[in-house]
């Protein structure tokens, strides 16, 4: 297995680990939903934009997922590992992309975590509209799209120090 392989295997587990720990230390409740705010929102956004979309995919998904399972929200983990996995893939995705165009880093950033809102509030209330109904996904949209800012501000946040850490480790991957 080549270094590079190894090393982007052992960030995956990394930011896995980050994901569930950011996800299931720091809760604050939402309303009405039994949903919570957690810094694993901006792990999430930060595992696609530091690992790519395939390795980000994996990292949010298992590490937010594996939440989900040792939280108790067991009807959550499929849902989780797909939303989780979705955001990263498309920070991921649209961090190339507006990098490619000429945007600023901070600014790809930023773009990556409007699409975590959206893919939020989607991805868990077209299930949820299943298992509660309608009105019960309507219910949660708000509180999903607050818990998908607060992840795009902490990702702000954090990007800047993250980078400075990981810039040497993860450049031959996505910067």
């Amino acid at each position: 297995m080549s270094d590079d392989r190894t090393k982007r295997i052992v960030l995956t587990a990394l930011f896995a680990a980050l994901a569930c720990v950011g996800t299931a230390v720091i809760r604050i409740p939402t309303p009405g939903t039994g949903g919570y705010i957690h810094p694993g929102d901006a792990i999430v956004i930060l595992s696609g934009v530091f690992l790519g979309p395939v390795y980000g995919f994996l990292a949010a998904g298992i590490g937010s997922a594996m939440s989900d399972l040792l939280g108790g929200y067991f009807i959550y983990v499929p849902i989780t590992f797909f939303v989780k996995g979705a955001v990263a893939l498309f920070s991921g995705l649209i961090y190339a992309k507006s990098i490619e165009k000429g945007k600023s880093r901070f600014a790809a950033v930023l773009y990556g975590g409007v699409a975590d809102i959206a893919l939020v509030v989607l991805g868990y209330g077209i299930p949820e509209s299943f298992i509660y109904g309608t009105a019960g996904a309507l219910a949660s949209a708000i509180p999903n799209a607050v818990q998908g800012a607060s992840g795009l501000v902490l990702a702000a946040v954090l990007y800047p120090v993250l980078y400075k850490i990981f810039r040497r480790h993860v450049q031959q991957f996505t910067l």
